[in-house]
């Protein structure tokens, strides 16, 4: 999952540089860019908590099925990348939520709940920061996200027993991100909202 996130995060630079699209003009790129993603930022992290039975036997495929259907609404949705470059509804990151679940270690149910938790989110419709495209602290949310990316590959390279310290340090990240994207979500609702419509002359005139 750690490859496919860097093949993820460089696929599309590739492609303009090898002119995916002028070469091949008939190849919907995109497609199967969220053909890959789906498999590997949604099925592959499912697959993986089954199988290290993170979930409670009972409600295992239920949990399962509700993650892996919503990530298809999610995936499916017409505005799921938007024009000014953001992820509208919680935007699939199940690779990093199954990371910290195996890392934290909290029980079943626990994940349970915060699997399905996320899983709703799917549906509510705020706008999630695009990381390498969103323009507002673009560099900035780079550079947190290269310092954050190098402490997982430490985490993930002391699994199954990590320091919990640098577990609880590395999300700074995951914290600074979805507070970013509240915020600049407000602002969006803001400049979105219709403005006020004027009120018609009330046909009164004062005297003197």
């Amino acid at each position: 999952m750690i490859a496919a996130t860097f093949i993820d995060s460089t696929d599309g630079w590739l492609a303009r540089l090898a002119r995916v699209r002028e070469r091949t003009p008939r190849f919907d790129g995109g497609r199967l860019d969220d053909i890959v993603d789906y498999l590997t930022f949604v099925f592959l992290p499912v697959f993986l908590m089954v199988e290290m039975d993170l979930l409670p036997a009972a409600a295992e495929l239920p949990v399962a099925a509700a993650v892996l259907l919503a990530s298809a609404y999610g995936f499916g949705n017409t505005d799921a990348k938007t024009d000014d470059y953001f992820f509208t509804g919680f935007p699939s990151y199940w690779n990093i939520v199954a990371l910290y679940l195996v890392a934290l270690g909290a029980g079943p149910t626990t994940n349970a709940v915060v699997l399905l938790a996320f899983a709703g989110l799917v549906f509510v419709r705020t706008g999630y920061v695009y990381p390498s495209r969103t323009p507002v602290l673009r560099r900035l949310t780079v550079a947190l996200g290269s310092i954050w990316a190098l402490l997982t590959l430490v985490i993930t390279w002391q699994l199954p027993a990590p320091s919990r310290p640098l577990v609880l340090v590395s999300l700074f990240f995951p914290i600074y991100y979805l507070l970013l994207s509240f915020y600049l979500q407000s602002r969006r609702a803001v400049r979105q909202a219709p403005s006020p419509r004027p009120q018609a002359p009330s046909g009164r005139t004062r005297t003197r």
